[in-house]
């Protein structure tokens, strides 16, 4: 079986940014020669009041959504973009609660079962 080049990245919650205190809560994965883009989110509430008591939790989980659905087809504004476009867009640096990761690159044979596999072992205790 063929293996192809991916790319991921984490999708961070750091609720917050002055201090710079993080938990993971998603993965997001692109696979160019299988036109694969998938993301893949949870927020442990716990986890998160531990960093801010007061974070809205409700309001993380929405912009936490926005990362899934714009791998999708109705995906709004980011429609007429190419996957790869969705995906740099995605991963561009930002400075906000929510936030994607460096980008890291691997192997797969199944981009699904690659993305399962990293939010199992970067995302979930």
């Amino acid at each position: 079986m063929s293996r192809d080049v991916y790319e991921y990245a984490v999708i961070r919650v750091m609720p917050k940014v002055e201090r710079g205190e993080l938990i993971n809560a998603g993965v997001l994965l692109y696979c160019q020669p299988r036109d694969y883009l998938c993301a893949r989110v949870e927020v442990d509430p716990g986890r998160l009041r531990a960093l801010d008591p007061q974070a809205d939790v409700d309001g993380i989980r929405r912009a936490l959504a926005a990362y899934e659905l714009a791998c999708g087809p109705d995906c709004g504004p980011l429609a007429g973009e190419s996957l790869g476009g969705r995906f740099r867009w995605l991963t561009a640096p930002r400075s906000t609660i929510v936030q994607a990761g460096p980008v890291h690159a691997g192997l797969t044979a199944d981009p699904g079962t690659e993305l399962a596999r990293l939010f199992d072992k970067l995302v979930r205790l």
